[in-house]
């Protein structure tokens, strides 16, 4: 008070001094700062906090801000560094920027444009799952994306298809063979994929594996790896399924207090495959044989099946291409 009220240097008469001298961006260059000690009433924070803390380990925000903000922020930690405040030259390990959610006609959101999406609206139609999962589906973390209310339904159907998986569900709680291996490709993917931030590639492998599941047929053990992977994108429906299908009752838990599920390397691969057949290129028919059987054992097996056999009575095989896991195709010439 002492130093705000003074005397106009210029009439002589009672004046104050002005404290509104810091630009806005000046608190939005140091915040984290803050968060590493907020109750310090001595310091900006305390010489322990701020060299436990820092520097932050990762640091994300909007793409307009990469510019100018990592610019101010990088200033006034360099500035705090040289004057003896802060223990780090650089403010963060790692920095990166999501990208922007375009109107529908791919022009930035406005109210003058009439182009503004209200969530609000999108929750009151198909659930805050179906807005948040579309959301990480709809493309690249970085870059912009154009919104469509039409394609929001695509990610509705993928959660209608995960729920009506539980109620035709068999009771066990093991893991289906014929599963194992799509279970452990997938929690192997969407692990990578969240650590690098490519959530649209983690949904759309979690799509696939609901694929193999509509066609191996699925169990409650098949399903608790799925509700795991799901938890971080649809959070509701998959606490709800947690509790119907008994494994709430069973680890005393909710699904996003569960560890997260790790998967066996040796186990991503599938121990057998179907692989096309094929005479003089034409598709005869498939086999089932162990993963990376050798040439000759496929071979033996395709001229074991009828459409094959027939084709190649009487004919000489004068080459035979073989992709692994893949197919085979049998060239033949009159004998």
């Amino acid at each position: 008070t002492d130093w705000v009220n003074t005397t106009c240097p210029c009439c002589g008469g009672p004046a104050k001094r002005e404290t509104d001298t810091m630009p806005q961006w000046a608190g939005s260059s140091w915040y984290f700062l803050r968060y590493m000690d907020p109750h310090n009433d001595k310091a900006l924070a305390s010489k322990e906090a701020l060299e436990y803390w820092s520097p932050v380990d990762w640091y994300n925000g909007g793409m307009e801000h990469t510019t100018l903000h990592l610019l101010y922020s990088r200033f006034w930690h360099k500035f705090l560094y040289d004057i003896g405040v802060v223990p780090t030259k650089e403010p963060y390990q790692k920095r990166t920027s999501h990208g922007m959610i375009l109107g529908e006609g791919g022009e930035k959101m406005s109210k003058s444009r009439g182009n503004v999406v209200n969530p609000n609206d999108i929750v009151d139609q198909y659930g805050a799952d179906t807005m948040r999962l579309h959301i990480m589906f709809i493309g690249d973390f970085e870059k912009a994306v154009t919104w469509s209310n039409e394609a929001v339904k695509g990610s509705k159907r993928f959660l209608d298809r995960v729920w009506n998986l539980a109620e035709s569900a068999s009771e066990s709680y093991e893991v289906t063979p014929a599963n194992e291996a799509v279970i452990h490709r997938t929690i192997k993917k969407v692990t990578e994929d969240i650590d690098e931030l490519k959530m649209n590639t983690a949904i759309s492998a979690m799509m696939t594996m609901v694929n193999e599941f509509y066609a191996n047929g699925v169990s409650r053990g098949d399903l608790k790896y799925l509700l795991l992977l799901l938890s971080p994108f649809a959070p509701h429906i998959v606490e709800e399924l947690w509790e119907d299908l008994g494994f709430a009752k069973m680890t005393g838990k909710m699904a996003c207090q569960n560890p997260w599920p790790a998967f066996d390397e040796a186990k991503t691969a599938a121990s057998t495959v179907e692989m096309a057949v094929q005479v003089g290129g034409k598709l005869k028919g498939t086999v089932v044989l162990p993963a990376d059987s050798d040439e000759q054992t496929v071979r033996e097996a395709a001229l074991a099946v009828d459409k094959v056999a027939k084709a190649t009575a009487g004919m000489q095989i004068v080459k035979t291409i073989y992709v692994k896991n893949r197919l085979i195709n049998l060239i033949v010439k009159p004998q």
